[in-house]
């Protein structure tokens, strides 16, 4: 074989790669644009259903308003709460070597995987049938189909989410800024409030954000626990479930369409700042 032949070959198995990776990269980027296509129908299906002057009398209803507002109470403080835990024990598994580390990886990442609705099933147990349970009851702390049971059922799901986040920030931030810290005089909590929880700052935005977010939309182990009472423990996607029941399709439009542009903004500031903070 001469040199020639050589190049031609060469020439041929390039042109050969060329035309594969276009085709590749067609086919991929179709498949994203099929998804896109898909879920973006969805949204459209449920936002076009309705006219424009039924969806805004069906959300200045009064049913939609107290769902409105106990959706945001109950989010509010379930993410106060996954934050307030999340920090410390994030800190711990990103920073710390311990026996049964592995393990407590595994169990606290669980509600990940785990259905909320079977999360809500040992929820209304504990707090429902167990001794501790009847403790707290006694302390006017009643979880069973109350205000209170959303609360805790949007923490018992989502509290991974923000440990998950704030694990990879931790893990992204050199230690040797608490040890500079501490030769300047800091004690070890000093040094991790003045330079890696502000380091972190991003990171817990994003992690805020996406919890409440979740907790907002938390459904199974809501519905579980605090069970689906109109104008008591009527979130909005209990109000969404509780109208669809009942064929009123109007306020439950209403419902989606509030969760839907709740998604929207949240998940577009979650990737804004996890862009900006490389947490994944």
């Amino acid at each position: 074989m001469d040199i020639k032949d050589m190049t031609r070959g060469a020439r041929g198995i390039h042109k050969y790669m060329q035309i594969n990776t276009a085709t590749f990269k067609i086919l991929t980027i179709s498949v994203a644009l099929l998804l896109t296509a898909f879920v973006l129908s969805l949204v459209v299906c449920i936002v076009t259903h309705t006219s424009p002057q039924s969806l805004l009398a069906s959300i200045a209803s009064e049913e939609i308003r107290f769902a409105i507002k106990l959706s945001l109470a109950t989010s509010a403080v379930s993410t106060v709460m996954c934050i307030a835990v999340s920090i410390p024990a994030a800190y711990a598994l990103a920073r710390y070597d311990f026996p049964g580390k592995a393990l407590v990886n595994t169990i606290v990442d669980l509600p990940l995987a785990l259905p909320p609705v079977v999360a809500g099933v040992g929820l209304l147990i504990l707090f429902g049938t167990t001794s501790f349970g009847e403790w707290l009851s006694g302390l006017g702390l009643v979880f069973v189909l109350t205000p209170f049971g959303i609360v805790i059922a949007q923490f018992a799901v989502n509290f991974s989410f923000m440990l998950l986040i704030m694990r990879s920030t931790f893990r992204g931030i050199s230690p040797r800024y608490e040890y500079v810290a501490q030769t300047l005089g800091c004690n070890p909590i000093q040094a991790f409030l003045q330079t890696t929880l502000p380091m972190s700052k991003n990171g817990l935005i994003a992690g805020g954000i996406i919890t409440w977010s979740k907790g907002i939309g938390e459904f199974g182990a809501a519905l579980m626990l605090a069970g689906a009472t109109r104008m008591k423990t009527e979130t909005l996607p209990i109000s969404l479930y509780l109208n669809m029941s009942c064929n009123d399709l109007e306020l439950a439009i209403a419902a989606a369409t509030i969760l839907i542009v709740i998604s929207i903004a949240s998940l577009y500031t979650f990737e804004r700042y996890v862009r900006s903070t490389h947490i994944y």
